[in-house]
């Protein structure tokens, strides 16, 4: 499975332990948020400010 917009933040920390260093990186406070397991990474990009297709090819050189 790879990583897509749409996927929920908890979800992508749960399966993929690793890119909980690029949430941090872009300085997403998701780890332990309530709010984690109904944001999509979209929602959060756009909650955050953060350039989707940047913190997207982040994420997905953490999961290789």
């Amino acid at each position: 499975m790879a990583v897509h917009p749409y996927l929920l933040v908890d979800d992508v920390m749960t399966r993929w332990p690793a890119t909980i260093r690029v949430f941090l990186d872009f300085k997403f406070n998701c780890v332990g948020c309530p709010i984690a397991s109904f944001h999509s990474l979209d929602d959060a990009c756009r909650e955050h400010g953060v350039d989707e297709t940047s913190f997207m090819t982040a994420l997905r050189g953490a999961v290789v």
